[in-house]
């Protein structure tokens, strides 16, 4: 709870910034008629919205789990993820029209100085949200907010373009502005790549080498523990669920499910993000039908 509550309040604050650094653009825009700038405040526009659907997502993700959706309702987040992909794909469509368009139909670029300033206000609008995003994504585990923030960090340099074709026009070279605003509208796509495997991941329960490593490293640790047999962890939003196979030389079934509490601690206290873990011990002395002791999670 607190953990989303903490992503709530990152998206409200990032949420009004970027629109706020999207009206002064758009602002800009009515009184240049800049396509570069255009590009740029569409994309932030995009940007700005994506926050409505992580936080309808860190909203559902509270909810206690019911007998329909037995996990909870945590994946809501993935499937904003896939949302977040199709507006940002959307505004660079939206951006190379209007540069292509701009191209074939050439108009005076008015008030370029307003157009240069426009372009550091987005790059400081965009770098504020940036690092506070990043900032709360990684201290509550959210991958999907951290590169939200990454993404808007990139953003910011794409304000810079618009600086740059500024410039351009100021240096006697007209196309210089239609031409940044397909360069934006490319980088766009371009970035957009990633996000799409980040989000393809976490539906396919991808997770990160190094979080598997750090949890095997943990259990395998704890007194009493012999070797790790099996280690699984996969994402439901912003937390972790996992499951392991342990194998101890316990004597008794108090010994082995003493052990595996104890297991349990480390991993939690190794991976903060860490919900359930399932601990399955594997034991020579007591067995069941099955061959082992499986103690469930509390």
């Amino acid at each position: 709870m607190e953990a989303s509550s903490a992503g709530i309040r990152a998206l409200k604050v990032s949420l009004f910034l970027l629109l706020a650094t999207t009206v002064l653009q758009a602002a800009v825009v009515s009184i240049s008629g800049s396509v570069a700038l255009l590009a740029d405040t569409v994309h932030n526009f995009s940007d700005a919205l994506t926050a409505v659907p992580l936080w309808v997502a860190f909203v559902l993700g509270r909810r206690a789990a019911s007998r329909r959706y037995t996990y909870g309702l945590g994946r809501a987040e993935d499937l904003a993820g896939l949302f977040i992909v199709f507006v940002v794909l959307l505004s660079a469509v939206v951006a190379a029209w209007q540069s292509i368009d701009r191209m074939i139909h050439p108009q005076p670029l008015e008030n370029i100085g307003w157009v240069i300033a426009a372009g550091i206000i987005g790059f400081a609008g965009n770098e504020v949200v940036a690092v506070y995003r990043i900032r709360v994504g990684r201290r509550i585990g959210s991958a999907a907010l951290v590169a939200d923030g990454v993404h808007a960090r990139t953003d910011g340099f794409t304000s810079l373009a618009v600086v740059i074709g500024g410039l351009g026009v100021l240096a006697g070279f007209p196309l210089a502005d239609p031409l940044v605003g397909l360069a934006i509208s490319a980088a766009i796509v371009v970035l957009l790549w990633g996000t799409v495997r980040s989000v393809g991941r976490r539906l396919l329960d991808g997770i990160e080498p190094e979080l598997v490593d750090s949890l095997h490293r943990a259990v395998g640790e704890t007194p009493g523990v012999r070797g790790v047999a099996r280690v699984q962890l996969r994402w439901v939003g912003h937390r972790l669920q996992g499951a392991v196979r342990l194998e101890t030389d316990a004597a008794s079934l108090a010994d082995a499910q003493a052990i595996a509490g104890h297991a349990r601690e480390r991993a939690r206290t190794t991976l903060r993000s860490l919900d359930d873990l399932q601990v399955e011990m594997v034991t020579p002395v007591m067995t069941t039908a099955a061959g082992h002791v499986h103690e469930e999670s509390s």
